[in-house]
């Protein structure tokens, strides 16, 4: 990747081999019963770990098979003062700490709790100025109760977001029962949503609870162990609509995992080989819906894809070049799309090499974070299986190293498109890869193609670590990426694709140099992109350089996972194109 911003990986065997549609790797929804097939899942999971981790790898390293988390969850309408058990959380805007001459709550749900509990609750959110502020969360701990501890989660004056405000309560919840240890929860909305609403509530609060509890321990001596098996859903309603909305959710968590222990892996772990693996273990564990095809490095050649080449050359682990294909199970099709990630596991710069305070170079693992996010889709939606829809999920999977046979600067290399290309920075290699990618997508017969990539520092000084630049000259498709970004409730802000800058691109030798100046990199990034797609197919670049690592967590968000599934499935004949949740909430 160009400049100092990288991205991580991973193959996670348990995950990727879960089991084909309906059932789920991280929750039961229990409505009627417990879901049935969650001791056999769990057994099968972990004998998968532990059959990859016999690969050999630099430094013996090998994944540990651990447990993810299973949840049971439970949609209860009953009087909170009758629930019995380790946490209970409730979910408070500001304006439900109101309170009246008697200076008692005048929200009935608070105002219950607090008589109950002799008036503990008032005086303890008093003391610690909790006012239900975002990102505001208190704990009181209780004895002789029904619940042990009681936990106050601030929504704020409204919901700005509802997947990202009510995901943050789950978090909250998972956060309050790691802490406790607690092996069963309740949430309760102190003010519930409207009706048309509580569907999207819910299954917010079950994806935060789900992501939230899941810890990246597979290369830990030591792995944490899950205590929350229950969650208590209540006052959002139940029934079918609302076991599948979980559902639905609980198939997006998977993805997501998946793609943030891509990311994490190291990158003597995830090879190109590697990851190239996992991919075919998705077609294999949904065949009823995908095929697979992994090209290697003489294929490629015949393909005539020497961009893609030239960046691969100087490693010793061979290049994968890898196209998963969804198709629905009817075998009807009306819309084809494609879904391009970047797939260096490892960036070292090549000779223009990462180097001093700054480059990031360790954190060089997660430059595949792209494919992170491809590949997670794509097993979300071979557990979704959306009607009427056929995607394309490619990604030229390779390292950026340094050796003898490695592309140097002032090298000239060719696309598969024919367009040459000087290479005046060789750290600018994963604009090459997708040149070669999105020339293939665009032969495959697409409508639609939207690549992933963690490509410039620029995009991460204009926009900082948690929103993802993207850019198109498609509005139609434009506003079907924020569409799904906002039901995703991931970041996402279009960026102008401004063609005079394509100037400082010219070669005097070649078609094109591979990079322009310093001002403008994430524009000049994306216009050398476009040279490479078909102008009858509708293209969307996301540079997802800042959002695809968590700096102070130190681990990877699956970011892009949630938005890609949401605009498949908008795209397929399954969605009526309603509104998001939050045009619903308006």
């Amino acid at each position: 990747m160009a400049a100092a911003v990288a991205a991580v990986a991973f193959f996670a065997s348990r995950i990727c081999c879960s089991p084909p549609a309906g059932s789920t790797l991280f929750f039961v929804r229990r409505f009627q019963r417990p879901f049935p097939l969650l001791r056999r899942r769990t057994s099968r999971l972990c004998s998968m770990a532990r059959a990859l981790s016999t690969h050999d790898t630099l430094g013996l390293t090998k994944p540990v098979a651990v447990d993810l988390p299973q949840i049971t969850f439970s949609a209860k309408e009953i009087d909170i003062s009758d629930w019995k058990g380790d946490v209970l959380a409730v979910a408070v805007f500001e304006k439900d700490m109101s309170k009246g001459s008697d200076s008692k709550f005048e929200n009935p749900i608070l105002k219950l709790l607090d008589d109950q509990l002799g008036n503990l609750l008032s005086e303890t959110s008093a003391e610690e100025d909790f006012k239900g502020k975002p990102g505001q969360s208190t704990v009181l701990r209780l004895h002789g109760y029904g619940f042990k501890r009681l936990s106050l989660v601030g929504i704020g004056p409204c919901a700005p977001s509802v997947t990202t405000a009510y995901k943050v309560i789950g978090e909250t919840v998972a956060i309050a029962a790691k802490n406790a240890q607690a092996s069963n929860a309740a949430v309760v909305l102190a003010s519930k949503p409207s009706e048309n609403f509580r569907l999207d509530v819910a299954s917010a609060i079950a994806s935060g609870t789900i992501l939230g509890l899941f810890e990246d321990t597979r290369f830990k001596s030591e792995s944490k162990k899950y205590f929350l098996k229950y969650v208590d859903i209540i006052g959002l309603g139940s029934g079918p609509e609302l076991d599948e909305k979980l559902n639905y959710a609980s198939n997006i968590c998977s993805g997501v995992i998946f793609g943030k222990e891509l990311v994490n892996a190291p990158a003597n772990v995830l090879t190109p080989g590697a990851l190239a693996e996992e991919a075919s273990k998705i077609a294999s564990s949904y065949s009823d819906v995908f095929t697979a095809k992994i090209f290697d490095a003489d294929q490629c050649k015949e393909m005539k894809m020497g961009s893609y080449l030239a960046v691969a050359a100087a490693s010793s682990n061979p290049p994968h070049f890898i196209h998963l294909c969804y198709k629905p199970p009817d075998g009807n099709v009306k819309t084809k799309l494609a879904i391009v990630g970047k797939g260096l596991t490892f960036d070292s710069g090549g000779y223009n090499i990462k180097a001093g305070p700054g480059s990031s170079i360790e954190l060089m693992k997660f430059d595949m974070g792209g494919s992170a996010a491809t590949l997670g889709a794509a097993k979300a939606i071979g557990q979704i299986k959306p009607p009427g829809v056929e995607v394309h999920f490619i990604v030229a999977a390779c390292e950026n190293m340094i050796s003898g046979t490695g592309m140097r600067p002032g090298d000239i290399i060719t696309a598969s498109n024919g367009k040459t290309i000087e290479v005046n920075n060789t750290d600018a290699e994963g604009r090459l890869t997708l040149a070669d990618a999105l020339v293939y997508a665009c032969n495959q017969g697409i409508e639609k193609v939207v690549d992933l990539a963690t490509l410039t520092g620029a995009c991460v000084v204009a926009l900082g670590p948690t929103i993802a630049g993207f850019f198109s000259p498609s509005d139609e498709l434009a506003k079907e990426i924020v569409s799904a970004s906002e039901v995703a409730g991931e970041k996402l802000w279009r960026m102008p694709l401004e063609d005079s800058y394509w100037d400082s691109m010219k070669s005097s030798v070649a078609d094109m140099l591979n990079t322009g100046g310093r001002q403008g990199g994430a524009i000049i990034a994306a216009l050398f992109l476009k040279q490479f797609v078909d102008e009858k197919v509708q293209w969307l670049h996301i540079d997802m350089a800042g959002p695809v690592w968590n700096d102070k967590k130190r681990t990877a968000t699956g970011f892009g996972v949630s938005t890609l599934v949401e605009w498949v499935v908008k795209n397929s004949s399954q969605s009526e194109l309603e509104p998001s949740p939050n045009e619903r909430a308006a």
